[in-house]
């Protein structure tokens, strides 16, 4: 069955793949799961029709038939639940990548958000300097314990996961800050996220959506 995700007509980071729909494509790559796409605006977002389906209004949104999923930590499960690609058959590697799914955006992405919020929300405050290097702390605690775990392993544990997918998917979010570079082995492993076939169809198609038009 082919599912339809929700993404933004024009997502704020203009197609870097920082949009969170990005990391359902990539797992719909991943597993072969045919998908179709619609592009919502912000105002939409808002309506009562795309709040029946996420009732935070946001995006993405996964329809499957009469199942309707939001919370890409969600679809992404649905759909690794039913794909080896993305977790092993073996019950206790499986468990494993799961508890990584929930480390990548319970654990790690969080500090990672509050640096955004910092800098853009609240880049106009008068605290906002003494604020910043708190926030950083953090975000390196977090790489510091990451990087150790990982060390020189290809993969969070053993073969690729929905577990590196969305670690993956969260590290992506620190490219520009430049604090990835401080962990070479981190760098790397987002590198190898990102030289996966799926994703890179994934990233295409969504900047395919944000390209700026000529003529």
């Amino acid at each position: 069955m082919t599912s339809t995700i929700t993404a933004f007509e024009r997502s704020p980071d203009g197609g870097k793949g920082l949009a969170r729909d990005t990391r359902v494509r990539w797992a719909l790559e991943e597993a072969g799961q045919p998908y179709e796409v619609r592009l919502v605006s912000f105002a939409e977002m808002k309506k009562p029709a795309h709040l029946a389906l996420h009732p935070f209004g946001q995006i993405p949104t996964y329809e499957e038939g009469d199942l309707i999923l939001f919370e890409t930590g969600a679809i992404v499960f649905h759909i690794a639940e039913r794909s080896r690609a993305l977790l092993p058959e073996d019950a206790n590697a499986r468990a494993r990548a799961i508890t990584w799914m929930f480390a990548a955006v319970n654990t790690v992405e969080p500090p990672i958000l509050d640096l955004q919020t910092a800098r853009f929300a609240e880049g106009d405050k008068p605290w906002s300097e003494e604020r910043l290097p708190l926030v950083m702390d953090r975000i390196r605690a977090r790489l510091d314990q990451l990087s150790a775990r990982l060390g020189d392993a290809d993969w969070l544990d053993g073969a690729f996961s929905a577990g590196d997918l969305l670690m993956v998917s969260v590290l992506l979010r620190l490219r520009m800050s430049g604090i990835l570079d401080e962990y070479p082995n981190l760098a790397a492993y987002v590198a190898r996220g990102e030289a996966r076939p799926a994703y890179r169809r994934a990233f295409a198609a969504q900047l395919a959506i944000n390209a700026p038009t000529t003529g």
